[in-house]
């Protein structure tokens, strides 16, 4: 969906950017290269965000978003496009009120839908730049696939705990996979949710991005193509590290099947849906909780027993033994299947993993326990 955008009149406009226009080398000619720019935002989550904010703000002529999910409470930490009365909306329409409300001149796009192999090439075709704020990786090295056979640049950003990274790829320099060749393994691609990350590190990260976006529309300054820029909040320091292009990897030439890697499930280890996970819990079957003593204690299943993931090899010995129907839980149900892993590795020959955790468990019965502080 398309919004027209209400123009304001000139001497509006001429104030509204009266900043840029004091800006050395940025001026008139830079303000109007914006106006004139078309930007796809993949993800209106804790990176898009931000970047959407500052592009709109910028006064970006033409914004678009994609997105299929909905606003979830949980969401607002870090994801400050939305707002509290925004829960439950799709987050493409919350994020368009909001930028439509922030600058009106701006026509705002929206796709409520997940960027896929049949419509990537047509979206990104229509669009100068795409800014990669995705939260899996099938998303992005979908999104980097099809920058590159459109020759769109590509802005990538992404966040971890503390730790936050930036980068440009485009024509002149390398690609996402010059960066990341492979996925990575399930146990090493955790989502926020698994592994957390602090909400201000999103609006630095989500930030620079559309700076970065900025300057490619507008050929100010030197963008991070070439360069990958680590960001540490914990020690607030940036480090950076140069891209070399692989000339040997295989050149992208057509996009494939994209298969996101936290929904591989390895084979050794079964799969369950909530139904049977109930009728574990009533036998005598081992059901164990791997994430970390903390989200145990914020809420669990009942009848589940705590052994964190970091120390799950040393202490499964102590709750099971090889011949136990094993069931393991998460958060999400990536943890699940890595502990999964090790248990198989160790001799365990029945061994179950929770789809999609505690986020897809519909129960009301989850035991929560909160302390508190005078």
């Amino acid at each position: 969906m398309t919004s027209n955008p209400t123009p304001e009149a000139a001497d509006q406009l001429t104030e509204r950017y009266s900043r840029h226009a004091l800006l050395r080398g940025f001026g008139e000619q830079g303000q109007t290269s914006l106006n004139n720019a078309r930007i796809l935002v993949i993800g209106a989550g804790g990176l898009g965000s931000p970047a959407l904010l500052y592009l709109a703000a910028a006064g970006v002529g033409t914004l678009a978003i994609i997105d299929p999910d909905t606003v979830d409470l949980s969401n607002l930490q870090r994801q400050v496009v939305h707002a509290t009365a925004s829960v439950g909306m799709s987050k493409v329409d919350s994020a368009a009120a909001t930028l439509r409300a922030l600058n009106p001149n701006v026509a705002v796009v929206t796709y409520n839908e997940a960027l896929t192999s049949e419509n990537a090439l047509d979206l990104l075709s229509q669009y100068d730049v795409v800014v990669d704020g995705a939260d899996s990786f099938a998303a992005r090295y979908l999104t980097s696939d099809a920058a590159t056979i459109t020759g769109i640049p590509h802005v990538w950003g992404s966040v971890h705990e503390y730790s936050g990274q930036v980068s440009v790829f485009d024509a002149a320099g390398p690609s996402y996979r010059d960066l990341f060749p492979i996925a990575p393994p399930p146990e090493f691609a955790p989502t926020c949710s698994e592994a957390g990350v602090l909400g201000a590190l999103c609006g630095v990260i989500g930030a620079t991005m559309a700076m970065e976006a900025i300057k490619l529309v507008t050929s100010v300054g030197q963008t991070l193509s070439g360069r990958l820029a680590i960001y540490d909040a914990e020690t607030a320091r940036w480090r950076e590290l140069a891209i070399p292009v692989d000339d040997a990897r295989e050149q992208v030439t057509a996009l494939g099947d994209y298969q996101d890697v936290c929904a591989v499930i390895p084979s050794r280890i079964l799969t369950i849906e909530e139904n049977a996970l109930r009728a574990r819990l009533g036998s005598s079957a081992v059901v164990l909780d791997v994430r970390t003593p903390q989200e145990f204690a914020a809420g669990h299943i009942p009848g589940t027993v705590n052994v964190p993931l970091d120390s799950f090899a040393a202490q499964l010995g102590e709750h099971a033994t090889p011949t136990d129907q094993l069931v393991l839980v998460c958060q999400r149900g990536q943890r699940s299947r890595a502990a999964g892993e090790i248990a198989v590795d160790a001799g365990f020959t029945h061994v179950e993993s929770f789809a999609g955790g505690l986020d897809a468990w519909s129960g009301v019965t989850i035991q929560t326990h909160m302390e508190t502080t005078a």
